[in-house]
């Protein structure tokens, strides 16, 4: 939570903690607590309290009246770093969306406008039909988002059809915020996209080619990072972005081992893919970052545990031989070995073969050129119109007659 404040660039002053059986549905906390939180802002001069969990439109309103200060959730906090990260006209769209379905219903007309967002402090409400006329200027905004983000995610259903035509499988690399996704992706294909060490850098994926050491070409796509207890308004308004990791062949899920909540990281990160419906696709945990790790036993205390695992760092570029023999041991379990008839006019579809897979045999036969290739099964049924058919044996009824 410090992290997170941190990246919204505030600054932590104090932090405290309140163990109750039950949340106390007017302020979430006891109002002694309450009170107790407003003496501290008071002694420290404390502008913005924020709650480290979702609090309803009554208990925000409640706590800050009691106190007298601007009061935050854990969801308003992870939009307004989202807002901050936003560089694409998409990734605006989406965390405006966002915004907009968290703030409706906290358009009551005690202090909360269009133009304040997070409620005012002492600010009087807007009278019955401004407030009203904010509903449905909300409302509309909404309908109008949702229908251009369809449209993104129409056209990258295009782009998805256009990559389908030169298939090529594609790794997507999922994680935890900050855990190095792109800092990975820049390793892997030599790339200068943007890195920061701050939650949600990345909000907007990131495509790639990479060339494996035997040569095979892939896709690997950078994706938004996860976090614990994401929002769901950001689930459901970058599903357009999200859907990459649902249309990839692999997943590298990386994790920050050096951090001292990377086990929880990784459920929080599975959570989100089950969500997605993407948690039953092939994956490669990576233990990121082991440059920064002192417990020498850790890393095979872990390589014991999980499956398919790896060990490297990112940033120093240690363990990627591991790695690139994982992914192309991967896709060479999915290769398939078949016979082709392509005519010699078809040069383009010789030159797809030679490039996704391995050429056994070439001959000729007149007009047309006849290989023995091993392909992955996606580029095999792109061509499957070319494959040979194995000529039967049928014994005619006539024949057997005479």
């Amino acid at each position: 939570m410090a992290f997170l404040t941190s990246s919204a660039d505030a600054e932590v002053i104090c932090q405290t903690v309140q163990r109750r059986e039950r949340i106390d549905p007017a302020c979430f906390i006891g109002r002694g607590k309450a009170f107790e939180i407003r003496n501290l802002c008071a002694e420290h001069e404390i502008t913005t309290v924020i709650f480290d969990d979702d609090l309803s439109p009554a208990q925000q309103r409640n706590l800050e009246e009691i106190i007298n200060r601007k009061v935050i959730d854990r969801t308003r906090l992870i939009l307004d770093i989202f807002a901050r990260r936003a560089r694409t006209q998409e990734g605006k769209l989406q965390v405006e969306l966002a915004q907009l379905i968290y703030l409706l219903p906290r358009l009551t007309g005690k202090g909360v406008t269009l133009a304040q967002q997070v409620g005012g402090i002492g600010v009087r409400g807007p009278g019955e039909k401004k407030l009203e006329y904010d509903r449905r200027r909300v409302k509309e905004r909404i309908t109008k988002l949702q229908k251009e983000i369809n449209k993104v995610s129409e056209h990258r259903e295009q782009q998805r059809q256009r990559r389908r035509g030169v298939p090529l499988p594609i790794i997507a690399i999922v994680g935890y915020t900050n855990s190095g996704k792109t800092t990975l992706l820049n390793t892997l294909t030599s790339s200068d996209v943007f890195v920061e060490d701050k939650l949600f850098s990345t909000l907007d994926p990131t495509i790639r080619r990479l060339i494996l050491p035997n040569k095979q070409k892939v896709l690997i796509v950078d994706t938004v990072g996860f976090i614990h207890k994401l929002p769901h308004q950001l689930v459901a308004a970058f599903r357009a972005t999200l859907e990459e990791v649902t249309f990839s062949d692999l997943l590298l899920h990386i994790v920050d081992v050096s951090h001292p909540e990377f086990q929880k990281q990784i459920v929080a990160v599975e959570n989100v893919l089950q969500e997605l419906n993407a948690l039953g696709k092939p994956m490669i945990t990576i233990f990121n970052k082991t440059d920064l790790v002192k417990n020498s036993s850790l890393l095979p205390r872990l390589e014991r545990k999980y499956k398919s695992n790896i060990s490297i760092s990112a940033k120093k570029g240690w363990g990627l031989e591991r790695l690139y023999d994982s992914i192309i041991k991967h896709f060479g379990k999915e290769r398939t070995s078949i016979d082709l008839v392509i005519p010699q006019a078809r040069n383009d579809l010789v030159s797809l073969v030679y490039e996704k897979g391995t050429v056994l045999s070439r001959k000729y036969n007149g007009k047309d050129i006849l290989l023995q290739a091993q392909l992955d099964q996606r580029t095999a049924q792109s061509l499957k119109e070319f494959i040979k058919k194995k000529r039967r044996r049928v014994a005619h009824y006539d024949s057997l007659h005479n």
